[in-house]
């Protein structure tokens, strides 16, 4: 028997597991400015994530690591301004909680309080649960992101799937399983086999929400810039592109340069 679906006014973390428990999958994409996250939150998305890949695609870095606290507070109370239903996660950049959980406790303190987001995400499992039990302490709710975690680049070397080797798998599912036990409220898996997501899905009560993961987790998340097609040299296999806002802006761009050019714009209808 299916179970109904509910219709939320207003997301909340409780609202997540609610929707993992009736079936109901999650929308999740990244925002980072208030025009693109009400448009977003209009759409219906269910979750606004303020990513730390604002890194590359608003700054133009070749990694997550640059983008510092103050930057990512600006990102998020940009688009905080925006959202009337949409729940908004705001990633806590490299450098900011992994060596120290009182720094770690601080550094959420200053997100919730200067951006008004409603949760913070961290990347990493066991290395990093005292930071998290730190920031669970005060209140502020976690979502953890384990897999791929874009902040360890430089210790991987590379993009490439994560855990395919068993010791990884386990070690990964273990993390999943304390980082839910420890009370965060939901998980994003990056980049791993769809069959480990899949099953690490079905080991834990919290909502998992896959980027590269494959299907049968709760919910999915794109950065907006590449389903949106604004960067085309982007190109995973995860990756489905909903537009091709490339082609389509650099077009309008273009006319308007010529009818700039060629005296068209502005015509007599366009001017006072």
């Amino acid at each position: 028997m299916s179970v109904a679906k509910k219709d939320y006014k207003r997301i909340t973390t409780k609202s997540l597991i609610e929707m993992k428990a009736n079936g109901q999958k999650i929308s999740m994409l990244t925002a980072y400015d208030y025009t693109m996250a009400k448009i977003v939150d209009t759409a219906g998305i269910d979750v606004i994530l303020v990513g730390d890949s604002a890194s590359n695609v608003m700054a133009g870095h070749e990694t997550t690591l640059p983008i510092t606290l103050d930057q990512m507070i600006y990102h998020a109370s940009s688009v905080v301004r925006a959202i009337e239903r949409a729940l908004v996660v705001v990633d806590l950049p490299f450098g900011s909680y992994q060596s120290d959980p009182k720094e770690a406790l601080r550094s959420a303190i200053r997100i919730m309080k200067e951006s008004g987001g409603h949760a913070v995400k961290l990347e990493g499992g066991k290395e990093i649960k005292e930071s998290i039990k730190k920031i669970l302490n005060a209140g502020i709710p976690v979502m953890g992101h384990l897999g791929l975690t874009p902040q360890s680049i430089y210790k991987f070397g590379t993009y490439t799937v994560r855990a395919k080797e068993e010791d990884e798998a386990e070690k990964l599912i273990e993390d999943a399983k304390m980082l839910e036990k420890i009370g965060c409220f939901a998980l994003v898996l990056e980049k791993i086999p769809a069959h480990l997501a899949e099953k690490v899905a079905k080991s834990i009560s919290i909502p998992v929400i896959g980027i590269g993961a494959g299907g049968q987790v709760d919910g999915q998340v794109l950065v907006i810039h590449d389903m949106l097609g604004m960067n085309n040299e982007f190109s995973p296999r995860f990756l489905r592109r909903y537009m091709n806002l490339y082609e389509g802006m650099t077009t309008a761009i273009s006319q308007y340069v010529d009818d700039v050019k060629s005296g068209d714009f502005p015509n007599e209808k366009e001017q006072y």
